[in-house]
C-alpha cells in the first residue's frame, strides 16, 4: 500500500489556510497549528518527489501564490532567532520545564527550507516566488556566508557535559541544527541560478553579494568535508560519514550543487553581461583551475566548459559592465519585519514567556499528542535516504527491537546474538523514554 501523510484534498485545506503571522504570534496555538500543517506538507512532498509521484503539493502551492508565504515564514522564525531567542534565555522568570515547544519554533526554519528545496526543483515554483524570490536570494546568501566562514562546521560536536540547563541544550540543538539549514540553502540557490531569468534577481546575485565568490570560498574550505585521525568523512544524508580512500574523490551533492550554481552565473549569457571580472573577482575565480581535475570534469562534464571559460578569462581583461539604467526591485521581508518590532525584542521575549512558552499541563498534553500525530513513526522511516541496517550482520533489516524501537535486525537469529551487546543500550533507552514521559505528564 502506498504511504501518504495527507490525502491532495486535505493538503488543499492546508495550503489554502497558509498564512503572514507577526512576530509576536510566534508560538502561538495558531501558529503551532500552521507548524503541524507545514510538517506535514514538507513530509508529503518529499513523499511524492521520491517516488516520482504526482507533486499535488507543489502544484497546490503554486497555485494558490503560497511560496511568497513561506519565505516570510522562514524569514520570520531567522530573525524571531536571532532577535527575541537570545533575550528570552537570559530573561530571570525564564525556566522552562519542558522546551519542545521552543525546539519547534526553531526547526521551522528548517521544515520550511527543506520544503523548499523539494519544490523549488521546479521552474513554475521559482516563478511563482515572484517579488519573494529577492528575498530568499538574501536569505541564501547570508546560510553561505556563514557557512563559508565555518561558523556553523563541526556543530555535531558541540554536546553539552554534565548538568547542562534545558536552555543551554537548546541553544546547542539551534546551533547544529543551522549547518543543516546552511546546506539545504546551497541546493535552494542552485535552483535559483538554473531558472531565474530576472534581471532584478541576477543583479542581486552577482552584484550585490558577489555570489560566484563567496560560492569559491565554499568550494575552497568544503565546511561538509573533515578529516579525523586520517580518515576523510563527508556529510551525507543529513549525517557524518567515513569515505574510503577509494571513494575520497567522488563528488558529493552538495559539491555538485555549488559546481552547477557556478557554472550557471559565470557562464549564462545574462549573468556574463552583468558580472564585473575586475582583478579582485577574476582572481578569485581562477582559483577554480586547481580545483577541476580530470577525475571531477569525468563525474560532471559540463564543467568542461567551465574549464575552458576560466582558461581564457586567464589571458584576458574583461571589459567592465555597461550600467544599464533599470527600476531594481529591492527585498523587503527581512527589513519590514525589523523595522516594525526594531526596539520591541525585549517586550516581545517578556510577552512570549509569560503568555506562549508557559502551556498548562492540559495545553502540553494536547500539544504532545498532536506532534506525535505529526511525526507518525512509519511515514519518518520511508523518509530515510538509506534503509535500516540490521545491528549485528549489517544487512538490510525490517524487524526493530521491541522494547527500545531504536536497533533493527534482519532476522530472529541476529537479534538474539547481539542481545548481550544491545542490552544496556536497550535499557537505557526505555528509561529515558519513561523518564522523558514522565517529564512530560509533570509539566506545568
Amino acid at each position: 500500500m502506498e504511504l501518504s501523510v495527507i490525502l491532495p484534498v486535505e493538503a488543499e485545506g492546508f495550503v489554502q489556510s497558509v498564512d503572514v503571522f507577526s512576530l509576536k504570534e510566534v508560538g502561538s496555538t495558531r501558529w503551532f497549528r500552521q507548524h503541524e500543517h507545514i510538517e506535514k506538507l514538507n513530509m508529503q512532498a518529499i513523499l511524492n518527489a521520491t517516488a516520482m509521484h504526482d507533486e499535488f503539493v507543489k502544484e497546490l502551492l503554486v497555485s494558490y501564490g503560497k511560496i511568497p508565504v513561506l519565505i516570510h515564514e522562514m524569514i520570520l522564525i531567522e530573525v524571531w532567532k536571532q532577535k527575541v531567542f537570545p533575550i528570552l534565555c537570559q530573561l530571570q522568570d525564564f525556566n522552562p520545564k519542558n522546551t519542545f515547544q521552543l525546539y519547534m519554533v526553531i526547526h521551522q526554519e528548517a521544515t520550511i527550507i527543506n520544503l523548499l528545496e523539494t519544490i523549488m526543483f521546479h521552474k513554475d515554483s521559482c516563478d511563482a516566488a515572484d517579488d519573494s524570490l529577492l528575498d530568499l536570494v538574501d536569505y541564501c546568501h547570508r546560510k553561505l556566508t556563514l557557512l563559508a566562514s565555518k561558523a556553523t562546521h563541526d556543530q555535531d560536536d558541540v554536546t553539552g557535559t554534565g548538568n547542562i540547563s534545558s536552555v543551554d541544550e537548546l541553544k546547542i540543538q539551534s546551533a547544529a541544527l543551522e549547518f543543516e539549514i546552511s546546506l539545504k540553502a546551497v541546493s535552494v540557490l542552485r535552483y535559483i541560478t538554473d531558472h531565474t531569468n530576472s534581471i532584478s534577481v541576477i543583479n542581486r546575485m552577482l552584484c550585490t553579494h558577489n555570489l560566484p565568490c563567496v560560492l569559491v570560498q565554499l568550494i575552497d574550505c568544503c565546511p561538509w568535508s573533515r578529516c579525523r585521525g586520517g580518515v576523510i568523512e563527508k556529510y551525507i544524508n543529513s549525517k557524518w560519514q567515513k569515505i574510503p580512500i577509494e571513494d575520497n574523490l567522488k563528488m558529493t551533492k552538495l559539491d555538485g550543487q555549488v559546481w552547477i550554481s557556478l557554472y550557471n552565473l559565470l557562464l549564462k549569457e545574462d549573468c556574463q553581461r552583468k558580472y564585473d571580472f575586475n582583478n579582485f573577482n577574476k582572481n578569485q575565480l581562477l582559483k577554480l583551475r586547481g580545483f577541476l581535475t580530470e577525475v571531477l570534469i569525468d563525474q560532471l562534464p559540463n564543467l568542461a566548459e567551465l574549464q575552458r571559460f576560466l582558461a581564457h578569462l586567464a589571458v584576458t581583461d574583461p571589459a567592465p559592465p555597461k550600467k544599464d539604467l533599470i527600476f531594481e526591485q529591492i527585498p523587503e521581508v527581512w527589513s519590514r519585519i525589523v523595522s516594525e518590532n526594531s526596539g520591541k525584542w525585549k517586550a516581545i521575549a517578556k510577552y512570549q514567556v509569560k503568555e506562549t512558552f508557559n502551556p498548562s499541563e492540559s495545553d502540553l498534553r494536547l500539544q504532545a499528542k498532536r506532534l506525535a500525530q505529526t511525526y507518525n513513526l512509519d511515514v519518518m522511516e520511508s523518509l530515510l535516504p538509506e534503509k535500516p541496517k540490521c545491528g549485528s550482520c549489517g544487512k538490510e533489516a525490517a524487524k526493530r527491537c521491541s522494547q527500545c524501537q531504536g536497533e533493527w535486525y534482519c532476522h530472529r537469529e541476529c537479534q538474539v546474538n547481539h542481545w548481550p551487546k544491545h542490552k544496556k543500550a536497550c535499557q537505557l533507552m526505555i528509561e529515558a523514554r519513561e523518564k522523558m514521559q514522565g517529564h512530560l505528564k509533570n509539566s506545568t
